[in-house]
């Protein structure tokens, strides 16, 4: 096959590239499962947005905070001044926020924000985005879409990306050529034994990149989210209770019942608090009390997640709920520069997939969405302005031996393997460095809650 511009993953990063790249390109988007099992449909929460001038400083100062100050800060700088023109782009295909009685724009707040600026769909503003994101897309006549179809390669020859290797859908092998390639294939969360991701999202960017030399960045950044719903039986994706609930009133208890943190600092100093809780306690959770919500704000903000925790036998509105942190997100990633550009060339990564410094060591909550979306469109213009692309070398495709990607069961352990490893090593030069860091998306030190 051939292309201008492959895009691996189907998120709303990937999603959003392809609405904004020119319309006389074509464009082909592969993704591993079906569109819609990506983490982007799984985001609770928001979006963030900058309301207005008066709040850019807080705002900024918020996400470094949070990011333990090792954020990128021109990265900072370009995701919130970028934050109002995503979101009239997202208005305009389709997406639905919460408004007031007047037909204004609310805003909730979740921890670590010092004001209100997340936007909101429900619970369910992920699946608000991407479905309206993929909606448009489907439109688009320059754009081929191929489910359960895996990357397995990349083809590449003096540090230049020409296109990828792929496993379609009946097993067999194929290959695309492509004047540019996107890498849009999310986390790591299958790694672990316990993450509110997709199973099948399990590095394999990062395992090429490790094969071909490509410039990584803070692999061992995984952020743990301090509240799924705790179940006694192994689930396929821990269920996440989003931190909005926190931002509007919810509490955590011990198991007497006794406060033991302010639940709205951020998100690695509550996980913290929480693990050295159920410790103390000998405990394999601490209770989530929504009860603070009043009953119609719960029932229409959060109705997803009443739902869900009815199914499991808890009323939210009568009730505490058992809680417990798992691995959430990937803030470390393919090192991009600010035009999410990779080390390699024609090669760009964006989403959960890539680190262009934003988050720091820890994210704040909402602006994943928002990330994504900014700087996927940066990749979409850096790719639409250039001019003279090398061409490839039709050797490089002829020579592919497509047997060293039939084993499939083989080559997804390799990959984990490697990825695992390179997580292990970066942590133990970190560590290293700094004896002493008690953040919880310490890898190593979660290993009672994350099993690698």
């Amino acid at each position: 096959m051939k292309t201008d511009v492959l895009i691996v993953g189907s998120g709303c990063s990937g999603l959003y590239c392809a609405l904004q790249l020119p319309r006389d390109q074509q464009i082909t988007i592969v993704t591993k499962r079906d569109v819609e099992s990506s983490d982007s449909f799984l985001a609770q929460g928001g979006i963030c947005m900058l309301k207005d001038e008066s709040d850019y400083d807080s705002y900024f100062e918020d996400t470094l905070k949070a990011g333990h100050y090792e954020n990128d800060r021109e990265s900072v700088e370009i995701m919130i001044r970028s934050s109002r023109k995503v979101i009239q782009d997202l208005m305009s295909y389709g997406a639905d926020f919460a408004r007031d009685e007047n037909g204004e724009l609310m805003f909730t707040r979740e921890g670590a924000h010092s004001d209100k600026r997340i936007l909101f769909h429900e619970d369910v503003t992920g699946k608000e985005i991407t479905s309206k994101l993929l909606a448009q897309v489907r439109k688009l006549p320059n754009v081929t879409i191929f489910e359960y179809t895996v990357m397995v390669d990349i083809v590449c020859k003096d540090n230049v990306c020409y296109g990828a290797i792929l496993r379609m859908p009946d097993g067999t092998i194929e290959t695309v050529e492509a004047k540019n390639t996107v890498w849009a294939c999310g986390g790591i969360g299958g790694l672990y034994r316990h993450s509110t991701n997709f199973r099948h999202l399990t590095g394999d960017a990062l395992a090429i990149a490790l094969q071909h030399d490509v410039r990584l960045k803070d692999i061992n950044y995984v952020q743990v989210h301090p509240t799924t719903l705790y179940s006694p039986v192994e689930e396929e994706r821990s269920f996440l209770i989003s931190e909005s609930v926190r931002g509007e009133g919810a509490r955590l208890y011990d198991k007497n019942m006794n406060r033991f943190v302010d639940e709205l600092l951020p998100r690695d100093v509550v996980t913290q608090a929480i693990i050295d809780q159920m410790k103390k306690d000998h405990t394999d959770y601490v209770w989530e009390d929504l009860r603070p919500i009043p009953e119609e704000e719960l029932r229409t903000h959060f109705p997803n997640i009443v739902e869900y925790c009815s199914q499991k036998g808890y009323d939210v509105t009568k009730e505490c709920i058992p809680v417990v942190p798992a691995q959430h997100y990937f803030m470390g990633g393919v090192w991009v520069d600010h035009n999410s550009r990779t080390s390699m060339e024609q090669l760009y990564a964006v989403g959960e997939t890539a680190c262009n410094g934003v988050h720091g060591r820890n994210r704040l909550a909402s602006n994943s969405l928002l990330e994504s979306l900014v700087f996927a469109g940066r990749a979409a213009t850096q790719i639409g302005q250039q001019k003279d692309i090398p061409v490839a070398d039709h050797a490089l495709f002829e020579n592919i031996d497509a047997k060293r990607y039939m084993d499939h069961q083989t080559l997804s352990r390799e990959n984990h393997t490697r990825v695992r490893d390179a997580i292990a090593e970066a942590e133990l030069e970190q560590k290293e460095k700094q004896d002493s860091y008690s953040g919880a998306i310490d890898g190593l030190q979660g290993r009672r809650i994350l099993t690698v």
